[in-house]
């Protein structure tokens, strides 16, 4: 029996939109591939980008909530690795900025979706998020079918999202415009995930 409403699940993917859309690794990921590699190339990476996110609220929906609940440490813990993970994509990308692209033709071994799984997976920021929307939506007794209509809903939003995000970079001028700007682009996305890294240390 469903006993979560729409609404509930309406205020879900309403949270979830605006939280894919700020930046974070693996946004820039898959634009970075659809930039240099086309759309064809990147839409595999993009959609295991989706699932390995989505992977994170089966896991808060399967107890990690419970865990943070009865061990508060265990969220300040991910929570300050969750941050020094995101300064260290932070260094990487501020470093390699004036690094030429990756040629189409070679070096995408980790282009494919098992590899898009294995990076948002590497990164602990969604399960933070899940856990944290999951409580203050939802209500902590759910049944079998709402985690199931919880997790249909968060996969949803994160493959429509991943998807429009490898075709519309993948299109002729935002592509000219990376290729153009990639220093300073690569230097701005990589200022920005180190200060998202950076509060999420300091509000613990």
């Amino acid at each position: 029996m469903i006993t979560v409403t729409a609404q509930q699940l309406q205020i879900f993917a309403g949270i979830l939109v605006p939280a894919i859309l700020s930046p974070g690794p693996a946004v820039i990921a898959a634009s970075q591939s659809a930039f240099a590699l086309g759309r064809a190339r990147t839409l595999p990476y993009a959609w295991g980008l989706a699932f390995g996110a989505s992977l994170w609220c089966a896991v808060s929906l399967l107890g990690l909530t419970i865990i943070f609940q009865t061990l508060p440490w265990t969220y300040t813990a991910l929570t300050v690795l969750g941050g020094l993970y995101l300064l260290w994509i932070a260094w990487k990308m501020w470093r390699h900025a004036p690094d030429p692209l990756p040629d189409p033709a070679e070096g995408t071994g980790g282009i494919s979706f098992w590899g898009g799984v294995t990076l948002n997976l590497s990164n602990p920021k969604p399960a933070l998020f899940y856990s944290s929307v999951l409580l203050s939506v939802f209500p902590l007794s759910l049944t079998v079918l709402d985690k199931v209509a919880i997790y249909t809903t968060a996969v949803s939003v994160e493959m429509i999202f991943y998807t429009a995000v490898a075709c519309l970079m993948a299109l002729p001028w935002p592509r000219r415009r990376y290729y153009a700007s990639k220093f300073w682009i690569d230097r701005g996305a990589g200022l920005l995930i180190g200060l998202l890294g950076l509060t999420l240390i300091l509000r613990h």
